[in-house]
């Protein structure tokens, strides 16, 4: 995979999202960092050293994927 640049908007809106390193939906993520492909921006934050957890809940008979960032990116990337 070629992962963008840490400096990409669509990485550093989602990044700054995460940040908090509470639990955010997929849809969250798409809404408010305005991202289509979720799982592409986070695999590209991972490739740069991101620890994002994914979790698959059941919520009201709905499976919704929670994405929490337990650790950042390297900076140099």
């Amino acid at each position: 995979m070629h992962a963008a640049s840490l400096s990409s908007p669509r990485l550093v809106r989602v990044r700054q999202l995460l940040a908090d390193g509470k639990p955010h939906t997929t849809r969250e993520i798409v809404r408010k960092a305005q991202v289509m492909a979720v799982n592409a921006c986070i695999s590209e934050l991972r490739s740069h050293g991101a620890q994002i957890h994914c979790d698959r809940r059941r919520v009201n008979g709905a499976v919704r994927f929670y994405y929490t960032m337990t650790k950042g990116p390297a900076e140099n990337g």
